[in-house]
């Protein structure tokens, strides 16, 4: 959610703060706005909509050395141009981007700011007013930037500029994510490194409760009590080739397809000489030390943790609960004596499952995380991580991630059981080769499962997904798919529940999409199927070649049956896109949600 760049260098600011924002529409958002300062002083543009209003708006005429750029997702009144930032101090002196949600900021603006007569409905502008107040007063402007902050309760992530001083980015944060890019001649801030790639691949991390003074030759980072803090920068491992769209007309549908190359990757990543998994040490020693798993996760990382659940316990022996993160850290669940604690996210920045790592690190329980980007807040706090390897994931509805993380989840689950000296038929590195195998000849029939979107889903407002067992958890799964970025009201429902209310929502027409993986429950949920169809549903058929029947509308490659969510969700995320295509939907950027969920 939301996103901040800023650059201080020699170069003209305003592209260089465009082309930033758009490597950050991923993460969602409503309105955008760039400030941008030279000797004639500040010239803030911003614009309800996508980016390319935004840069339709900006003075092609002015030019400038620095500036801060910001996309929002509205929390704080609706989505607006008087909304969107930057924001301005009452004076004009000072003006500020944000990111997170600041808690106390009525308390705030009641206690500081009675006399001053804000010009938006968000919690940023009091951070921004309180600056102006405390050097009103005589503070200077650091000290007001430290003091403002050490009064904010919540989530932020900033960058301040003064219109009298050239030579200053003031940077701050706490629990939203936030970089500062390290160049030669010039020094950037963003909120993913995938925004400034092109201009550089040094970033420093920046930790909570700290400011970062930026300027064109050098950066000082300090604690909000003053103290100065020095942090070597780390090499930003991306390939800028990664992030672009090439020759496809989405991301999404770019990324479903790079989902055979993402398994062969993690293959060749956690496999040893000896064609053994490779872990950490330390990764072996708290999995076997556990009595009990606890997945934390949220939305489509939430439904690979219920796979990887089932693998774990199956394989492992190890009992393993799943918990929606937000539910968790304000219900917490009597725990085991010997917990761990497994976070999964594609970002490694969702907010509320920090909000869990931060409380289960007070109890003393040991972590790790399951991410896709390395040097994330998660993968930072918590005691171990394994890494996805899938490459970046622009478009908001998640699909090589979910893969990768059921994959890693899969060798975490084969290389327990092999530690605890449990006996598996099951080579997880060979089986990963055929599900990739898999997945390609899937990819290739993008026509057949086109006009079978064309046919179910073109038109309809509901549609609905059945499954037992492991199918059951790819039908919540695809039914997220398909209702965040088509809107059709989607629900994915264990088979022998329909009886005992959903079926009553069957009507004629309505699509049941069934999926049957499982050859020992494979008559139950064909019998399912033909109770929709008694109903009127239309009904379509997900088998694997073992299990299939004439007339299944698609029939899977045949792979070992704990990795069949692997396969059997290639064609539900295409369904999702070509539904969401034929009813003229955005496919990357669906209304209403982001990519990295940074507030609770």
């Amino acid at each position: 959610m939301c996103g901040i760049v800023g650059y201080i260098g020699t170069k003209d600011v305003k592209n260089i703060l465009i082309e930033g924002l758009r490597k950050l529409e991923y993460r969602g958002y409503d309105s955008a706005g760039i400030a941008v300062m030279n000797d004639n002083g500040v010239h803030v543009f911003k614009e309800k909509g996508r980016i390319a209003e935004l840069e339709a708006s900006v003075n092609p005429d002015i030019s400038a050395t620095m500036g801060i750029g910001h996309t929002r997702w509205a929390t704080h009144g609706e989505p607006s141009k008087y909304n969107a930032h930057p924001h301005q101090s009452f004076s004009g002196r000072f003006t500020l981007v944000h990111n997170g949600v600041i808690e106390n900021y009525e308390k705030l603006r009641n206690e500081y700011l009675a006399n001053v007569e804000l010009k938006s409905e968000t919690d940023t502008e009091v951070i921004v007013q309180l600056i102006e107040e405390f050097v009103n007063e005589g503070s200077s402007v650091e000290a007001s930037f430290r003091k403002t902050l050490s009064l904010l309760h919540g989530s932020y992530a900033l960058a301040l500029i003064d219109n009298q001083d050239a030579d200053t980015i003031y940077v701050g944060k706490n629990k939203s994510p936030l970089l500062v890019g390290i160049g030669e001649g010039f020094n950037v801030v963003a909120s993913d490194a995938m925004a400034m790639l092109k201009v550089t691949d040094q970033f420093v991390e920046l930790m909570d409760e700290e400011i970062v003074i930026v300027k064109r030759d050098r950066v000082e980072i300090k604690t909000l009590d003053g103290i100065f803090v020095h942090r070597e920068p780390f090499t930003a491992e991306l390939d800028a080739s990664d992030i672009e769209k090439g020759t496809y007309p989405h991301y999404m549908l770019k990324e479903i397809d790079e989902q055979p190359a993402v398994m062969r990757k993690i293959i060749m990543e956690y496999q040893d000489a000896n064609d053994n998994i490779k872990l950490d040490e330390d990764v072996r020693s708290a999995v076997q030390n556990s009595d009990r798993i606890y997945i934390i996760a949220c939305g489509t990382s939430y439904h690979a943790g219920l796979v990887g659940k089932q693998m774990i316990e199956k394989m492992a022996k190890i009992p393993t609960e799943v918990h929606i993160a937000s539910e968790f850290s304000y219900n917490m669940p009597l725990l085991s004596e010997k917990p761990l604690f497994i976070f999964i996210s594609q970002s490694g920045e969702t907010a509320d499952s920090r909000a869990v790592l931060v409380h289960i690190k007070k109890l003393g329980h040991r972590s790790l995380t399951i991410t896709n980007v390395a040097g994330s807040t998660l993968s930072r706090e918590a005691d171990h991580t394994l890494l996805l390897h899938a490459g970046p994931e622009i478009a908001v509805a998640s699909t090589k991630a979910y893969t990768a993380q059921i994959a890693v989840l899969a060798l975490l689950a084969v290389d327990t059981a092999k530690v605890k000296g449990i006996k598996l038929d099951f080579n997880p590195i060979q089986e990963l080769g055929i599900v990739a195998n898999a997945m390609e000849a899937l990819v290739d029939q993008k026509d057949i499962i086109e006009k079978i979107a064309r046919d179910y889903l073109s038109v309809t407002r509901s549609c609905f997904f059945i499954g037992r067992g492991i199918d059951y958890y790819v039908c919540q799964e695809a039914a997220l798919k398909l209702k965040e970025i088509s809107y059709i009201q989607a629900e994915g429902f264990a088979g022998g529940e329909l009886k005992h209310g959903t079926i009553a929502l069957i009507e004629e027409g309505t699509p049941v999409i069934a999926i049957a993986t499982q050859a020992h429950v494979n008559g139950s949920i064909r019998s399912n199927v033909k109770e929709t169809v008694a109903r009127g549903a239309h009904a379509c058929i997900v088998s694997m070649e073992s299990t299939s029947e004439t007339g299944d509308q698609i029939v899977l490659p045949e792979v070992h049956e704990y990795l069949t969510p692997l396969v059997s969700v290639v064609p539900m995320q295409l369904l999702a896109y070509y539904a969401a295509l034929h009813r003229d939907c955005d496919v990357d950027k669906p209304r209403n949600l982001a990519k990295s969920v940074t507030v609770e």
